[in-house]
């Protein structure tokens, strides 16, 4: 299947899932597992159903994994940033990244509280609502804006930082530029779902995401955890750093 018409699909599951989440009325707890919600429960429902259709193997944070022998598998997070939608703060998104045996295909992340969607294509650029991206101007460390997932233990060295609270987002937000670099500051916090998407989006940029560790960051294991640090330029130096100088 090719590429575009992948990501069109993926346009559609971000759409239906957009649907339900504007008729969702119960923001509590799952009841099943730690961290759930029930809106979590709803849009994988409904990612799902449009994914088993076209044929996907699929790797969801809430539904594990299934057909991983497929030709094309999507690592899905249907509601990134759950906490968020469940106290009414404006900044979730639907994360879904398609891969094949030589990697990425096309990635998606629809930010469900405004009109923004970052996307990419194997060797075809990452756009943002359509307009394609090119590599952010490096600002110095001094002077840079850093999104980061958990509290820093030590001072970062940069000018002020951001924790927002849902990582796909945040990782798209420094390939348009405007985060200078993004930061795991809990070790092994994000599974596969949490960065895929957005990693790509990255990659289409010239910027690259790795794991504070070392480890690859895009596998279909739903156990395993990595801590993703990217920057712009010499701040994804200076962003390494600052990961190393926390605790581990």
């Amino acid at each position: 299947m090719e590429p575009a018409r992948v990501l069109e699909m993926l346009h559609d599951v971000a759409d239906d899932v957009a649907t339900a989440l504007a008729g969702v009325s119960d923001w509590g707890p799952s009841g099943q597992r730690d961290g759930q919600y029930a809106a979590d429960l709803i849009a994988d429902d409904v990612a799902l159903a449009a994914l088993r259709r076209a044929g996907f193997g699929i790797v969801s944070e809430e539904s594990g994994v299934e057909n991983l022998d497929r030709e094309l598998v999507v690592i899905v997070d249907p509601l990134d940033g759950s906490t968020n939608a469940s106290r009414g703060v404006p900044h979730f998104a639907t994360s879904l990244s398609v891969v094949d045996g030589d990697g990425w295909v096309a990635s998606l992340v629809a930010h469900q509280a405004r009109d923004v969607r970052w996307w990419a294509l194997r060797d075809g650029g990452s756009f943002r609502n359509g307009e394609r991206l090119s590599m952010p101007v490096e600002r110095d460390w001094s002077t840079a804006v850093v999104a980061v997932s958990g509290r820093p233990a030590h001072d970062l060295g940069c000018w002020q930082f951001r924790a927002l609270g849902a990582s796909a987002i945040d990782i798209c937000s420094v390939a348009d530029g405007t985060f200078d670099a993004f930061i795991d500051l809990v070790l092994d916090a994000h599974g596969v779902w949490d960065y895929a998407a957005a990693a790509h989006v990255c990659a289409e940029v010239g910027l690259a995401v790795v794991d504070a560790a070392g480890r690859d960051l895009v596998v279909l294991d739903h156990a395993a955890r990595r801590t993703p640090v990217v920057g712009v330029g010499s701040n994804h130096h200076h962003a390494m750093t600052a990961r190393q100088r926390q605790p581990l």
